[in-house]
C-alpha cells in the first residue's frame, strides 16, 4: 500500500508568528494562502503546513498520487482501496471516502492514541 507524499499539518494559533518561527530553522513557503489561514513550507524533502483555526490537533498527512514535490505519480493506491484494505485489517475510519466515486476523496483515521492521520488524495 502506497501512501503517497507525507507531511505534518499543524494546527497554530498564530500563523504569522508560525511561519517566522519555522522559516528561521530553514523552511521556505512554497504555497497556501494566509488571507484563508494556512501556508504550506517545505525544507529539502520535508513539507509542514500551519493551518490557524482549521482544527485542533496536529495531523500527519499523506497524499496518495503526489510525490513530495507535490508532483502527481503514476502506480499509486488509490485512497478507496487503501480504505479497504484497512478496513479488511479492523482499522475503520473516523471519516470514510465514498468508494462510489473516482479521483479526489479524502479519509481520516486515528493511531492507538488518539493521533489523527488524513488520507488526503488530490488526483
Amino acid at each position: 500500500m502506497t501512501l503517497g507524499a507525507f507531511s505534518v499539518s499543524l494546527a497554530v494559533s498564530d500563523l504569522a508568528a508560525s511561519r517566522a518561527f519555522y522559516e528561521h530553522l530553514g523552511f521556505e513557503v512554497f504555497g497556501g494562502n494566509s488571507d484563508h489561514g494556512y501556508l504550506m513550507l517545505r525544507n529539502g524533502e520535508h513539507v509542514i503546513g500551519l493551518f490557524q483555526g482549521m482544527f485542533d490537533k496536529n495531523i500527519l498527512t499523506f497524499n496518495p498520487g503526489w510525490d513530495q514535490q507535490g508532483g502527481e505519480v503514476d502506480g499509486f493506491t488509490d485512497v478507496r482501496e487503501i480504505q479497504r484494505r484497512l478496513k479488511a485489517r479492523g482499522i475503520v475510519p473516523t471519516q470514510e471516502a465514498d468508494e462510489t466515486t473516482e479521483g479526489p476523496a479524502s479519509l481520516v483515521l486515528e493511531d492507538p492514541d488518539g493521533n489523527p492521520i488524513l488520507i488526503d488524495q488530490h488526483v
